[in-house]
Order: C-alpha cells, then structure tokens, then sequence
C-alpha cells in the first residue's frame, strides 16, 4: 500500500470538510484549534503516517487547495 503526504494551503480552505468526509482512513479533520485569514477552520490531517494517497481529497476539494504526494 502506497504511502504519502497531503499538504493543504489552510489560508485558502473554507472548511467545507468535503476532503474528510471522502478520506476513506477517515485522518482529516476540521481544526477547530485555528482560523485561518477567511475566519474558517481549516482541515488538517493528524496521523499522516496513515495516509494511502489516494488523492480523493484532492479530487474532491472545490477551490484546489490540497495536494497529495506519493512518497
């Protein structure tokens, strides 16, 4: 199983939690600890050693904030 690393532009994400509604190991989340310059909390992943890079996150981002690494 492949492994990778999503990185998000947080100042741009608008939390619409799309990406972890879709993230199939379910290790993205909405970071209520932060907002960003627009006021939202922006998603985050904590266990990114976890990741599959299947890049449905990225697929499923509406304004292209996300992208996955294939390590």
């Amino acid at each position: 199983m492949a492994s990778g690393r999503v990185t998000f532009r947080q100042d741009r994400c608008k939390g619409c939690g799309l990406c972890a509604h879709v993230c199939p190991v379910k290790i993205i989340f909405l970071n209520q600890e932060i907002t960003n310059r627009k006021g939202y909390h922006p998603a985050t992943i904590v266990e990114m050693d976890k990741c599959i890079a299947c890049g449905n996150c990225a697929r499923m981002c509406p304004d292209s904030i996300i992208s996955v690494e294939r390590l």
